[in-house]
């Protein structure tokens, strides 16, 4: 027998699909998914999960279908993590069979993800009754209360898609929530800590989860979807974050945070409060942040940032040609790039790279400028993808026409590239490797350089990367070989 009440919410992101991210080991919960569900459970409704995260396949919901027989199906996809975002097709049909399985069991399906805001035509007609459209919570609590008061029609509900006279229907966009601090803290709770917390332990050595500070991002970067939470910028206040901070520190055991903010710390005051309010709490947390080097070429933000805890912040550089950041409407100068790399070095915090090779028109000295720069700057860590259309922005309608083949990539791993270019894909993904090598070697170039410098004031750890260069010159070569014998075909 179908409880009334009961909810039970599923995501879509299964970790064995996805092998680069499965070597790695170092999964995050589904935030977004436990926003919602607390949402949901505060309202009154019964909720739980079944985390597909370790799971082998979308089959094992089956089993747990049976068991609960929810009256609710929700699969709501981690719409703060970019794995989401790239609407991955192993994702997709693991998505879509879930969908089919729960709808055989009469349960009222209902998806919320990027790829069912891009196409919830495909979704509706694999078996959800409702897609939700951009942000999710409240059209979610909005739908069930309608559903469970016995009410039919749907259509005034904003942020909804379905079937309607037997045509799909989408009604008006719902505005997004602009008080965040209103929101529950995620359903923590839901989640089987100790297997995330020993995957962690067991390939990094430390155990970190995920928070978010902020929804939406005011910039316009041309390649950028914002599908979920679109492009107002809205922030919980530094106390808000600060307390779900001391529960997943002290309750939890995480000794560190992924804010997984497209932007973080944007509003003008609130990393300076946020680092009084670490230190009056004394909280010893270390985290990594996304960010913009046009951000943190102030001194002021990225000491704060650092007296906080921040080791490690992401920028996306993207390019070192000039041509090729305006051409992305980036927003962001070469030099900018240069003074914040400079700037996080100096106050201890170590800088990383997002860079992007294969935008339309990046020609051979586009190319050398990136990894000039990448030599130069020396970056923590590196991430290298080439230029991935998605739906919703101004360069997926430049390639639009191109991508009739294909338009999604397998997993995160396979680094196609989906329209022409001034090289083929093989040579971006040689690219790829040689980029990864010749950064390598510049890192092992620069230990060698330390050690000589002051042999007895070092560490086996500087020892061990200065070794490897005698690995990286050779390596290099062959990769750079490789690469010059793609570029003429």
């Amino acid at each position: 027998m179908k409880h009334p009440s009961q909810i039970l919410f599923t995501h879509s992101y299964f970790l064995r699909f996805d092998p680069k991210q499965l070597e790695l080991g170092q999964p995050y919960p589904p935030l977004g998914t436990l926003y919602a569900a607390a949402l949901m459970r505060d309202r009154g409704y019964r909720v739980s999960l079944f985390d597909t995260m370790f799971t082998d396949g979308p089959d094992e919901v089956s089993a747990v279908l049976d068991y609960m027989l929810p009256k609710f199906f929700v699969i709501y996809d981690d719409g703060f993590n970019y794995l989401t975002k790239m609407c991955l097709t192993n994702m997709r049909q693991a998505a879509l069979s879930m969908c089919k399985m729960a709808k055989a069991r009469g349960c009222k399906v209902i998806v919320s993800s990027s790829d069912a805001t891009d196409n919830y035509t495909t979704y509706l007609k694999e078996g959800a009754d409702f897609v939700i459209i951009g942000e999710a919570e409240q059209t979610l609590l909005e739908l069930i209360d309608h559903i469970k008061a016995g009410e039919k029609d749907h259509s005034t509900i904003p942020g909804l898609a379905f079937i309607k006279d037997h045509l799909p229907y989408k009604t008006i966009a719902r505005n997004v929530i602009k008080d965040l601090d209103t929101l529950p803290i995620p359903a923590w709770d839901l989640i089987d800590m100790d297997t995330y917390r020993q995957s962690w332990l067991n390939n990094a050595g430390y155990f970190s989860l995920n928070m978010s500070t902020t929804r939406g991002c005011p910039f316009k970067c041309n390649w950028c979807a914002k599908p979920i939470y679109g492009s107002r910028y809205n922030s919980r206040s530094p106390q808000n974050v600060v307390q779900e901070l001391k529960l997943l520190t002290q309750i939890y055991g995480a000794d560190h945070i992924w804010f997984c903010d497209d932007i973080f710390g944007l509003k003008p005051g609130w990393v300076a409060e946020f680092a009084r309010l670490v230190q009056q709490e004394n909280l010893a947390i270390r985290f990594k942040i996304q960010s913009r080097a046009d951000l943190l070429t102030d001194v002021n933000v990225v000491a704060a940032l650092a007296a906080s805890g921040c080791e490690n912040a992401w920028i996306g550089a993207e390019s070192g040609s000039q041509k090729i950041l305006d051409a992305m409407d980036k927003g962001i100068t070469v030099a900018q790039i240069n003074d914040a790399t400079l700037a996080m070095k100096k106050a201890g915090i170590k800088p990383s790279f997002f860079i992007q090779f294969g935008y339309p028109g990046e020609d051979k000295a586009d190319i050398a400028l990136t990894i000039k720069m990448i030599n130069k700057l020396l970056p923590y860590e590196i991430g290298i993808s080439v230029s991935y259309p998605l739906p919703g922005t101004v360069f997926y309608e430049k390639v639009r026409a191109q991508l009739q083949q294909k338009t999604n990539w397998t997993d995160s791993d396979e680094m196609a590239l989906m329209f022409s270019n001034t090289f083929q894909p093989l040579f971006y993904k040689q690219l790829h490797r040689y980029v990864h090598r010749n950064y390598h070697k510049h890192l092992a170039k620069n230990s060698l350089f330390k050690l000589l410098k002051d042999p007895l004031h070092t560490n086996a750890r500087v020892i061990k990367k200065a070794l490897s260069f005698l690995y990286y010159i050779p390596a290099t070569y062959i990769e750079r070989f490789k690469l010059s014998q793609l570029e003429k075909t």
